[in-house]
């Protein structure tokens, strides 16, 4: 631990952990962009820096930008990310009471709670869950790869035959490039460029931002946000506040870290069931919506407690359980870390220091928070006309910088029409993001185990207890929405 401790406090890791800390908060603060969108923007970055601090950053970016939809969510009625959705139900009607300031400061704590506890679990669960992996070859890794494509693409989306197409979409494109068994090039189109495949990052580039753009520009001309009354009162809770909500903020921890390991998953799907245990649990339940502090705290607490909570199978068995984790599963392999046994073995200083700089980045967030809310959520009215222009000229020097390649700005602008399209027909984007990580696993998992099965496939398989578990939990994956979609049908057709 000494060694990640020195490993952490080097001036490049520390000027990192600030920059993800303040550039996540302003990211997930601004309406329309995402946690996705920031580390996918900043990841070019991590090409030229060394493992820690590269992954602390993007890492830093990823839970500060889940706190920063709070602000913009409570303060103007708009949540900053998906996951702050439930945070806007108690949030404004405090701020409409002139209690916007102490609504801030009520999700502030929350999220830096969630946000340890998930760090802690990381530390706690991970190692023991590491030894996992050591069980794994080739047929594990290909349901592996195979269960965290069906479950991202069913979850994520209303429509399983949606997410499955997604999913099979990102297949499709993965296969362009090198054969992973023989090296030899296939799907090229007779281009020259296409031979060493498609490039990742500058899709991810695509997919998140400049679709986005696309999207936010089409209502480039409505009012700007309107303008809040001035924001008074005390930032932080009271001690005596702060205990009497500790054990709602606690319990709804504890249940943002699991769906946070469940793939598929997310913050958003997490603040919502936290709220409305929140809900079922009070004396006072007719008062959530109404501005009960409760609410608040229940629904940041639970999305913040989700990043660690997903970094738990990233970090031990390779599985992206979100299209963030994905990203920053890309971010990982970059810098030659390859997920399992290894990293918490011969790769242990640098993974704790990751971890340990990840709990640091939730803690200083409240920090940070408490210092700058009077004044950044100006950055909210900051017109699309001029955010949208600053988000591509990004996008295009980020996805140049990686090989100093026009063709991967090329892919980027292709991949960002792709992902505009595929929005506003309703499909989810995770899908392509889960299947051009795992699409090259699958692919030689499933080769490698075809030779040795020796002609039985099916036995070798069914002889493989770990597989056996997979293939039951991919079923359920598939049959889960599913049952979901039949229940939601008979429900509303019995009222």
């Amino acid at each position: 631990m000494f060694d990640a401790v020195h490993e952490l406090m080097t001036f490049q890791t520390v000027i990192a952990l600030v920059i993800g800390i303040c550039g996540g908060t302003m990211i997930g603060c601004l309406p329309g962009l995402s946690a996705s969108m920031g580390v996918a923007l900043l990841l070019p970055l991590t090409y030229s820096m060394k493992p820690v601090p590269a992954m602390v950053m993007l890492t830093a970016i990823y839970t500060c930008a889940i706190y920063g939809g709070s602000i913009s969510a409570i303060l103007i009625h708009t949540p900053g990310t998906p996951s702050s959705a439930a945070t806007v139900l108690d949030g404004y009607p405090m701020t409409e009471q002139g209690k916007g300031l102490q609504a801030v400061g009520y999700a502030t704590y929350a999220s830096v709670i969630g946000g340890v506890l998930s760090a802690v679990a990381l530390f706690k669960i991970s190692p023991a869950l590491s030894l996992l992996s050591l069980k794994f070859s080739s047929a594990e890794y290909f349901f592996i790869a195979i269960f965290g494509l069906t479950i991202i693409a069913s979850v994520s989306a209303d429509n399983v035959i949606k997410g499955l197409a997604a999913g099979a979409l990102g297949l499709i494109i993965a296969c362009i490039g090198p054969d992973p068994m023989t090296g030899y090039a296939r799907m090229t189109f007779g281009l020259q460029s296409f031979t060493g495949g498609i490039s990742f990052v500058p899709a991810l580039i695509g997919l998140f931002s400049v679709s986005q753009v696309m999207k936010t520009s089409e209502t480039i001309h409505d009012q700007a946000n309107q303008v809040i009354s001035k924001i008074q009162g005390n930032f932080w809770p009271s001690a005596r506040e702060m205990l009497i909500r500790l054990p709602g903020v606690l319990r709804s921890s504890v249940i943002g870290i699991f769906i946070g390991i469940l793939p598929g998953a997310g913050g958003d799907i997490a603040s919502w069931i936290s709220y409305n245990v929140a809900k079922n649990s009070s004396k006072t339940p007719e008062t959530f919506g109404q501005g009960n502090p409760d609410g608040i705290c229940a629904s940041e607490a639970a999305n913040n407690a989700v990043t660690g909570g997903a970094l738990i199978p990233l970090l031990t068995l390779g599985i992206p359980g979100s299209s963030v984790a994905a990203i920053l599963l890309g971010g990982f392999l970059i810098q030659g870390m390859q997920p399992g046994r290894e990293l918490f073995t011969t790769g242990a200083k640098n993974t704790y220091a990751i971890i340990l700089g990840f709990t640091i980045a939730n803690i200083l967030m409240g920090f940070f928070g408490a210092l700058v809310t009077k004044r950044l959520i100006h950055i909210t009215r900051i017109p699309k006309s001029i955010m949208g222009p600053i988000i591509v000229v990004l996008s295009v020097v980020g996805s140049y910088a990686i090989n100093r390649n026009m063709f991967d700005v090329f892919t980027m602008v292709a991949f960002g029409i792709l992902g505009y399209f595929m929005n506003k027909a309703d499909f989810e984007t995770a899908g392509i993001v889960l299947a051009l990580v795992l699409g090259q696993t699958a692919e030689t998992g499933y080769r490698q185990a075809v030779i040795m099965s020796r002609g039985d496939l099916l036995g070798y398989f069914m002889g493989r207890p770990i597989c056996v578990v997979l293939m039951a939990l991919i079923v359920f994956s598939l049959l889960l929405p599913v049952i979901n979609n039949w229940r939601k049908k008979k429900k509303l057709q019995l009222h």
